[in-house]
């Protein structure tokens, strides 16, 4: 079960959900890499789910950077503004 994260834990924000996709676009304020667990939480959200694959500008990658927009696809629906922490 996912557990409660401090503000100060966010690693990055979703600024866009692709429904049709299942893809989530997340702004990253920490590294992230293939295989690192996430916590989405938002108003609605609750998700954990593990990093299975990911893009930056179309491109596969394993891992990404302060800064990146990422892609990623995700097991359920997700919200613009929901909070992205890495789970332990």
């Amino acid at each position: 079960m996912a557990h409660e994260h401090p503000e100060s834990e966010t690693i990055g924000r979703v600024t866009h959900y692709y429904s049709h996709l299942s893809v989530a676009a997340i702004s990253l304020d920490a590294p992230l890499r293939i295989g690192d667990r996430l916590h989405i939480k938002g108003h609605t959200t609750d998700l954990v789910q593990a990093v299975d694959s990911m893009e930056v500008d179309h491109k596969p990658v394993e891992r990404a950077s302060p800064g990146d927009d990422v892609a990623m696809r995700v097991a359920d629906h997700v919200r613009e503004h929901d909070r992205i922490y890495l789970e332990e």
